[in-house]
C-alpha cells in the first residue's frame, strides 16, 4: 500500500472513475492521505462526485508519475470520524477555506478490496492488494 500511496502523491493528480446512472464519470482529486494504514481521498457530501460514490462505491483511479502510470479498483468507503477529517484537512490545509472537520459537508473515503497495478513500456507490471 505504501508504494501505491507513494506513486499517487508524485503523480499529483489522478483521476477518479464513478458511474452515474449508466454514464462513467471522471474526474481529477489531489487531495489524499495515509491514515491508520489505509489511504484516503478528500470530497465535498454536497458533489455529485459523493452521491454517485453513495450510490455505487466501486471506483477505478488513474495515475501518471514520469514514463509510468497506476490502474487502482477498488471500493470507496466513507469514514465519518472527526479525527480522519482532521489529520485530512491538516494534510492540505488550503481546503480549510472550504471545509471543515465539524461541518455537514466535508467527506472522506478510504480504498477498500483495492488492486493496483503500476506499469510502463519497459518494465513488467507491478501488483499490488490492499
Amino acid at each position: 500500500m505504501k508504494e501505491v500511496f507513494e506513486f499517487l502523491k508524485r503523480a499529483g493528480v489522478f483521476y477518479i472513475a464513478t458511474i452515474d446512472g449508466n454514464q462513467p464519470r471522471v474526474r481529477p482529486f489531489g487531495a489524499m492521505a495515509m491514515f491508520e494504514d489505509k489511504i484516503y481521498i478528500q470530497t465535498g457530501k454536497v458533489k455529485d462526485v459523493s452521491k454517485q460514490i453513495t450510490a455505487n462505491p466501486k471506483t477505478e483511479i488513474a495515475a501518471m508519475a514520469g514514463d509510468k502510470w497506476i490502474r487502482i479498483t477498488a471500493e470507496l468507503v466513507n469514514d465519518d470520524r472527526i479525527e480522519v477529517k482532521r489529520y485530512m484537512l491538516e494534510q492540505y490545509p488550503e481546503l480549510k477555506a472550504m471545509y471543515s472537520a465539524e461541518d455537514a459537508n466535508t467527506q472522506v473515503l478510504y480504498l477498500k478490496n483495492a488492486k493496483a497495478s503500476i506499469n510502463s513500456f519497459t518494465e513488467s507490471p507491478v501488483n499490488y492488494e490492499f
